[in-house]
């Protein structure tokens, strides 16, 4: 028995019943449009820009539906923009302190004799004095402070851009007004410890 290769005409046919079978697939009963609001448990996602509420906010519980509580859910979101920028500013002149210790403890480390070297004291002192090395030691103390801080800001900043994403206007225009008055608050630590590190 020898087998033969496929004609055109099955080939055809097969396609066509895997396109007709496909283009039913999309009657299931489910609607898969979107154009509407997507109900959610308690609330309801809007995909356009708008001041409806009873979107949810991050959890299933945050769910502003009154006026009273979009109020609340705002100046909320006000003030956790404002606890961003100090997170930020604090980061800052932690950073420029870090900065100062780390050279302090490397310049301590080249002043210490050699075991079995006599002490001599420079003219100079050699802690005032920049240090050759590029990267800064490692202090356990600064760097894991570093790293909690840093991964309390992206997760702030997370939150941020998933209530963003709600699309409500109310919630928008807080976190960009809480930000900037954080700026104008804050913003001139950060700036003045990278100005002095």
């Amino acid at each position: 028995m020898s087998l033969r290769p496929p004609s055109l005409f099955s080939l055809l046919a097969a396609l066509l019943a895997f396109a007709v079978s496909s283009s039913r697939a999309h009657t299931n009963g489910m609607d898969m449009s979107m154009d509407g609001a997507m109900n959610l448990a308690m609330g309801q996602m809007l995909p356009y820009l708008h001041f409806t509420p009873g979107d949810i906010v991050l959890f299933f519980g945050w769910v502003p539906s009154s006026k009273s509580a979009m109020v609340g859910t705002c100046i909320g979101l006000f003030l956790l923009a404002l606890v961003e920028r100090w997170i930020a500013a604090c980061r800052a002149v932690m950073e420029s302190h870090w900065r100062l210790r780390a050279k302090i403890a490397q310049a301590d480390k080249m002043n210490l004799p050699s075991p079995g070297e006599k002490a001599i004291l420079p003219s100079g002192r050699l802690r005032d004095t920049m240090t050759l090395r590029n990267a800064p030691p490692f202090i356990p103390a600064h760097d894991i402070a570093r790293g909690i801080v840093h991964a309390v800001q992206v997760a702030m900043q997370f939150a941020f851009m998933l209530i963003v994403m709600t699309f409500q206007v109310s919630f928008i225009i807080s976190i960009v007004v809480g930000l900037g008055v954080g700026e104008t608050l804050f913003g001139r630590f950060a700036s003045h410890a990278a100005l002095h590190a």
